[in-house]
């Protein structure tokens, strides 16, 4: 059996995953971006967000999932957009993702089983094996999409974060009052 989410059909195992989640925790490139990353002349450092995806962690957050990132790279264009998004929790120039996802569980006080983490690429493996609900983006690496519990149908960058969104709120029964709907 399977649920029906508005991306595509969704097993029922993600589903029962996707309604424990009470943290996000996300990489950035290849996730909120699409991996791509632009210098400038100056060695000025440029990169997209999707609105969608802005919108997506504003909603989980209004509705009491928590949300944190955590990236290989430094850059101050994260710190500002995820800052923005309210994303108080965001750890950058991270080679071993695994000590802050430990560190997160203690500070939220929640469980492996409560968390669900997106990433795209090798590096983010450690931590996808360790929460209750591991998700790549479609464009992610063959062999990360291969161990990810749920796969997105959007690329990186390109709303795939606003896809997982929907998932835990609709799961969570969430969805219409994270967007001001009542039905």
């Amino acid at each position: 059996m399977s649920q029906q989410g508005f991306y595509g059909p969704i097993s029922d195992a993600v589903w029962q995953k996707a309604q424990r989640i009470k943290l996000l925790i996300c990489d950035v490139d290849g996730v909120f971006s699409d991996g791509r990353i632009y210098l400038s002349n100056g060695g000025e450092e440029l990169k997209a967000f999707h609105t969608r995806d802005g919108y997506g962690v504003r909603s989980l957050l209004t509705s009491g999932v928590n949300l944190a990132v955590i990236t290989g790279r430094q850059s101050k264009i994260v710190e500002n957009r995820m800052t923005a998004l309210g994303v108080t929790h965001i750890f950058q120039g991270i080679d071993n993702k695994f000590e802050p996802y430990q560190a997160l569980l203690a500070l939220y006080n929640v469980t492996p089983e409560e968390v669900a983490y997106i990433g795209d690429d090798i590096v983010d493996l450690p931590v996808m094996n360790a929460v209750g609900l591991s998700v790549c983006v479609a464009d992610g690496h063959p062999y990360v999409r291969q161990h990810a519990d749920f796969v997105t149908h959007l690329n990186g960058g390109h709303g795939a974060l606003r896809e997982l969104a929907d998932l835990l709120l609709l799961s969570q029964n969430k969805f219409t009052t994270a967007h001001g709907m009542s039905i």
